[in-house]
């Protein structure tokens, strides 16, 4: 994770606040921030937030072979995600050395205390056994991740429920949750981490650092404890050297932390059963009106409202006049109006010049139909068919009229005419046609 340095300016304020026993968010040296442990509609899915850091965990479980050496336990799987949702400085996708850390303790406090009862997993020696994934997300990081995943580990995997399996021969049935009750895990005792800040080289120690706290601390020892004051693992980073007395006042805390962390969970489990059994509401639908999940939720601040009216006649008082206003609308033509000021509207009024424009446009419209009218009149030919009239063709009065003399109506019998007069006098006609086109 590559976090934003602190300024020195920021360091030395910090260092010099711890040193006179004051915390930024107000706390004491060995408070705890606030806890609070929403549940999700399936089991097995909660979110634990720990101050402003917040976890998401989701337990799963399938069936599977068991591993050789071990074949009558089931198998535990822990996977803990940091992605940039949490913080800018987290890369998707990349071993880090706070990841890997955070998830090898989490193993360490969860599988190597044997809190859960693996041989319970077992259905068929040898065949087939339950595998539990536990899935620790981040969503907010502000410090302290390790109590937050741990927190949120041991209530997911208190709250799951795996499907009941009954075994006939060889055949393993695997019941619904509507056929058969899920039956919940075997666990003996619920290990919890709590995390000691150290600073100029183990003289102050502060409990459940923040993330600022975090950047400026010179070691952190981290305990996991059950409520039965036991031990389950212990782990020191960053180079500091702490001596016994050290190492037993923390252990003394972690005690009273722990015991108050299990009362806290097992409540929770509580009122979440209780209202799963009366059908009201629960999960995250129940938490969504109080603005645990989407956002975080301001504290009111008050407003004294005695002086209301006396100051805001003060205001009144002291304000400059307004401007002047036209209430009235100002009608500058006809059929519109305006209010305040501004160009009059000249709309509905042409100017001369564009009136000439459209006078101009509508007689040379009118031209222009009349000359089409006219060299219509002008082509079109008449001709008049009848027994014994002259017909005439003429296209202008420029050129020679030409009578053509009709021939006598044919009589009732058959005249053959030969096919080179038809030739002959179709060439005339084409050629006298032309004739007129050309002029």
């Amino acid at each position: 994770m590559k976090a934003t340095p602190l300024s020195n300016c920021e360091r030395r304020f910090l260092l010099r606040a711890i040193e006179e026993r004051k915390r930024l968010d107000g706390r004491q040296c060995y408070d705890y921030r606030n806890v609070r442990i929403s549940f999700g509609v399936d089991y097995g899915c909660c979110i634990v937030e720990l101050g402003k850091t917040r976890v998401l965990a989701q337990v799963s479980c399938e069936l599977v072979p068991p591993k050789a050496n071990r074949p009558t336990e089931g198998i535990l799987f822990f996977n803990l995600e940091l992605s940039p949702m949490a913080a800018p400085g987290f890369e998707p996708g990349r071993q880090t050395e706070l990841l890997v850390r955070v998830n090898r303790l989490i193993e360490r406090c969860l599988r190597n205390s044997k809190c859960i009862d693996t041989e319970s997993l077992c259905v068929v020696a040898g065949e087939k056994v339950w595998q539990i994934r536990l899935d620790l997300h981040l969503l907010n990081h502000d410090g302290n991740i390790v109590d937050a995943a741990s927190i949120a580990g041991i209530v997911a995997l208190c709250h799951f429920r795996r499907p009941d399996v009954s075994v006939q021969g060889e055949e393993v049935t695997v019941y619904t949750p509507e056929e058969r009750d899920p039956v919940p895990l075997s666990i003996h005792h619920m290990p919890i981490c709590v995390s000691f800040a150290f600073f100029q080289q183990g003289t102050y120690l502060l409990v459940d650092p923040s993330e600022r706290e975090e950047r400026v601390m010179d070691g952190v020892l981290v305990i996991a404890m059950n409520k039965h004051q036991e031990i389950c693992t212990i782990q020191s980073s960053g180079g500091i050297m702490l001596v016994k007395d050290q190492v037993l006042r923390c252990s003394k805390i972690t005690a009273v932390k722990v015991a108050e962390m299990t009362e806290l969970i097992q409540k929770a489990l509580e009122n979440d059963q209780k209202a799963r059994k009366e059908g009201g509401k629960f999960g995250f639908a129940e938490s969504i009106p109080n603005q645990k999940i989407t956002a975080f939720k301001m504290e009111s601040a008050a407003v004294d409202t005695n002086n209301v009216e006396e100051q805001a006649e003060e205001i009144i008082t002291k304000a400059d006049p307004p401007a002047e206003v036209f209430t009235n609308p100002i009608l500058h033509t006809p059929g519109t109006a305006q209010i305040g000021e501004g160009i009059e509207n000249s709309w509905g009024e042409l100017e001369e010049s564009e009136r000439e424009e459209v006078v101009e446009e509508e007689d040379e419209s009118e031209a222009a139909g009349f000359e089409d009218q006219k060299m219509e009149t002008e082509e079109t030919i008449t001709v008049e068919k009848t027994k014994n009239e002259t017909i005439v063709v003429s296209d202008s009065e420029e050129e020679e009229v030409v009578i053509l003399e009709p021939q006598e109506p044919p009589k009732r019998t058959r005249t053959q005419t030969s096919s080179k007069q038809e030739k002959t006098s179709k060439k005339t006609f084409n050629k006298r046609r032309r004739k007129k086109r050309a002029t």
